[in-house]
């Protein structure tokens, strides 16, 4: 007697809708340094090479790590693990509090060396980055892309220093690109290509690959793909009308095979700023110079972006567990630092006062593209945008903070800059200005 049937439909392989591989030759090249913020600090201190590392952004009994060294991971200690349990799987691990100029000077150096071999650089995050090389292979850029990596992974060495190192992944796209970055680290090299690219999928599970986690996973399965090589024998067809039921089925298909499906800009949806409180507290003479901080630095974010926000939203978590947050949507929009503030003083003034705080935070939302290269007829508007360019101006020239609002500087020496992973639209901004 035969068991249940699966009933679950599979979705159609073969080549029904699609352009078959890329054959074309890999111009891609991902660049992504090795545990780099944990190196950088084994960098700079000879004496914690090899050795158990972790960085959290601000030291304290209840912290936990936001990034490792390799010595750390092989441990078995990652990303999340508190400082209590870190020590107890390694009495001998040790926890630094993160430095980002040491990460911003890394950061620029990175940048500079990529950049010498093609002016279309990308980076995706604070330690990854991505070299195009179309368009330079006739004149410039004439070897092999192999020995191009191996130049840059000796510059890293000899440019920022000894310890430093960094896998790279060749491709004729971005997203295989980055897979090839992953496949042997640390200090790895490879190519994935239309001559290999199935011999390495073999080798692989589904949430190997960039992008696909449990969730993702589990949808794939529901249609019948459990392998990276079923993924890519899937059509683009069923990808998209059995699995992901968008166009994004067309893209898994073309990432799969070699075209490009992600040479784009992330259009920002939000800026805004949180605050773990160093003093969980209910004065207001703590709370506000940090708030007050909070909202300054976000109305940064908003003009470096060249956006505007009609929205706003404030929130804090209470000692006790419970937590509270107000939102509020305005017909016009607004910018600087000044109308930041009084908006969400407003709502953060409608929290339950008598609650012990133990995080804040601002979120700015509604986003548009600024217009403010475009001259008001109302004069207090016009002042406004004014008086605004000229602070931002006497701050980039003399530094951080020169001129600024004075219930916001004690917030200013405690609130520290988070290692900003991710986009790196900002980066500098928050290291050099806020």
């Amino acid at each position: 007697m035969s068991g249940p049937r699966n009933t679950t439909p599979r979705a159609p392989k073969g080549l029904l809708h699609g352009r078959g591989l890329n054959a074309e030759e890999a111009n891609i090249m991902h660049i992504d340094l090795n545990s780099c913020f944990a190196t950088v600090e084994q960098q700079a201190h000879p004496s914690l090479r090899g050795r158990p590392l972790g960085i959290t952004n601000r030291l304290s009994p209840r912290c936990c790590v936001i990034a490792c060294s390799y010595e750390a991971k092989a441990l078995g200690i990652k990303v999340g693990t508190a400082l209590d349990e870190a020590k107890a799987i390694c009495p001998e691990f040790i926890m630094l509090q993160s430095d980002p100029p040491k990460y911003h000077h890394v950061y620029k150096k990175l940048v500079a060396i990529m950049q010498s071999y093609s002016p279309k650089v990308q980076m995706k995050s604070i330690d990854e980055g991505i070299i195009d090389f179309h368009g330079t292979r006739e004149h410039i850029n004439t070897r092999s892309l192999e020995e191009i990596g191996e130049e840059i992974k000796g510059r890293l060495r000899t440019e920022v220093g000894s310890w430093m190192k960094c896998n790279i992944g060749i491709a004729p796209n971005r997203f295989l690109a980055k897979l090839a970055a992953g496949l042997h680290k640390p200090d790895g090299m490879d190519r994935i290509d239309h001559k290999n690219l199935r011999q390495v999928l073999s080798g692989l599970k589904l949430t190997d690959l960039p992008g696909i986690a449990e969730h993702y996973e589990a949808r794939l399965n529901a249609a019948g793909i459990f392998t990276p090589l079923e993924f890519l024998d899937t059509s683009s067809d069923a990808l998209r009308r059995f699995v992901f039921h968008s166009i994004n089925g067309e893209h898994w298909y073309n990432r799969l095979h070699g075209w490009e499906a992600d040479d784009f800009e992330t259009k920002i949806g939000n800026v805004g700023r949180q605050f773990v409180m160093d003093k969980s507290t209910n004065n207001e003479s703590i709370l506000l110079p940090r708030f007050h901080y909070l909202c300054q630095t976000t109305g940064m974010k908003l003009r470096f972006n060249n956006v505007d926000a009609r929205g706003i939203m404030v929130w804090a978590d209470f000692q006790n567990g419970e937590s509270f947050a107000l939102r509020k949507m305005y017909k016009s929009t607004f910018y600087t630092d000044q109308e930041v503030y009084r908006r969400a003083l407003y709502l953060f003034n409608q929290r339950p006062k008598h609650m012990i705080v133990t995080r804040i935070g601002v979120t700015c939302y509604q986003l548009t593209p600024s217009t403010r290269a475009q001259a008001s007829l109302l004069e207090d508007i016009n002042k406004a945008e004014w008086l605004t360019t000229a602070i931002d101006d006497i701050n980039e020239k003399y530094g951080s903070f020169t001129v600024s609002y004075g219930t916001a500087l004690e917030g200013k020496n405690v609130v520290k800059q988070k290692i900003p992973f991710g986009s790196t639209q900002y980066f500098e901004l928050l290291l050099n200005r806020a």
